[in-house]
């Protein structure tokens, strides 16, 4: 039988970034009793898988069984091609312990210069895991291509949105509202394919 999420479930968000928290809670939209890891004093699990969706299973698992909730977890990042696709499952970790998203963008520059520029073409990712308390998971991964632009633009987003220009437009997702954004956003792809798995 397939796993279902039932309207008014309680729910916990496998996060400690406000940012990705607000973002969450945005895309699951009403009918859900949302708490984070950081509001239920939950420990970060060490990220030690490698890939995204390795990362959000795990953090998704470590979430439900220790608060005996259903989780949801998201593990996303920037892949940039000139870079070999870093920072991508280390991108969180590019921001340094205080998540300094300015620290981590100047770093891709750094290495972007390096590296002689080269191809800009750079793609987001998101794999989003929801995990039953000692049961099974389920699992999505969508991205969305564009290209890193410098310097950075706008502050409407979070994390790398403000050198991130998607395919087909000129501005960046730090320079676009939340529903424009969101109408892009490789984390709206990937909750289009969750809700349709257990919704």
């Amino acid at each position: 039988m397939p796993l279902q999420l039932a309207p008014g479930a309680r729910l916990v968000a496998a996060t400690h970034n406000p940012g990705k928290a607000r973002e969450l809670r945005e895309l699951l939209g009403g009918g859900f009793d949302v708490s984070t890891a950081a509001d239920l004093g939950l420990p970060e699990p060490e990220e030690t898988e490698t890939s995204f969706v390795g990362n959000a299973l795990l953090k998704a698992r470590a979430a439900a069984d220790a608060s005996g909730l259903i989780a949801l977890a998201d593990d996303s990042g920037l892949s940039v091609a000139a870079l070999e696709g870093a920072p991508g499952i280390y991108s969180a970790r590019w921001a340094g312990p205080g998540r300094d998203f300015a620290l981590a963008m100047a770093k891709v520059e750094e290495r972007l210069e390096q590296a002689r520029r080269g191809d800009m073409s750079a793609w987001f990712t998101c794999a989003l895991a929801l995990a039953w308390p000692q049961a099974a998971a389920v699992v999505v991964e969508a991205r969305v291509d564009g290209a890193v632009r410098f310097p950075p633009r706008g502050d409407k987003g979070f994390g790398y949105d403000p050198i991130f220009v998607p395919d087909g437009e000129t501005r960046s997702f730090g320079e676009m509202d939340w529903d424009e954004h969101a109408a892009r956003s490789h984390r709206t792809l990937a909750f289009a394919k969750l809700k349709a798995a257990v919704l």
